[in-house]
């Protein structure tokens, strides 16, 4: 700590963000070109099998157990929804990938950056782990290294 700290600006803490909102539009997005291009619908309406599914994740959006800090929804380790349903959501969204950086390309490109911002932090995450997990396995050697030596 240097002696001029105290004069320097104090950091603001990290403002959290509700992402919610506009991971919600994402999707409605999504899915809207998903079935207009699928289910040949038109406009803002949705066939039947995406409203359903649709508003299954949106629900399941608010009752998320992070809260506001939730990951983007497709990078999320817990799914809030069933298998049939994660497997049909993932699919929506990883076959209008390509629709969205062409008809939405600003929305598409911030929601890569969140997404490629959550794989950062749990590459972080795991690195943290097995650095403590190296820590504990060099630990154990030097200790069986010493009993070792005082035999």
């Amino acid at each position: 700590m240097s002696i001029f700290s105290r004069f320097l600006p104090k950091r603001k803490p990290p403002e959290i963000k509700n992402n919610i909102p506009k991971e919600k539009t994402n999707i409605r997005k999504t899915f809207g070109i998903y079935c207009h291009k699928h289910h040949n619908t038109s406009g803002d309406k949705l066939c039947p099998q995406c409203t359903a599914l649709l508003a299954t994740v949106m629900t399941k959006m608010n009752r998320c157990p992070y809260g506001i800090t939730k990951p983007v929804c497709d990078r999320c380790d817990r799914p809030c929804f069933g298998a049939k349903q994660t497997r049909d959501f993932m699919e929506i969204m990883n076959s209008t990938q390509k629709s969205m950086f062409l008809r939405h390309p600003v929305m598409a490109f911030k929601h890569k950056l969140a997404s490629m911002g959550v794989d950062y932090a749990k590459y972080q995450q795991q690195k943290k782990i097995d650095d403590k997990v190296k820590a504990k396995e060099q630990a154990a050697k030097e200790r069986a290294k010493e009993r070792k030596g005082k035999k």
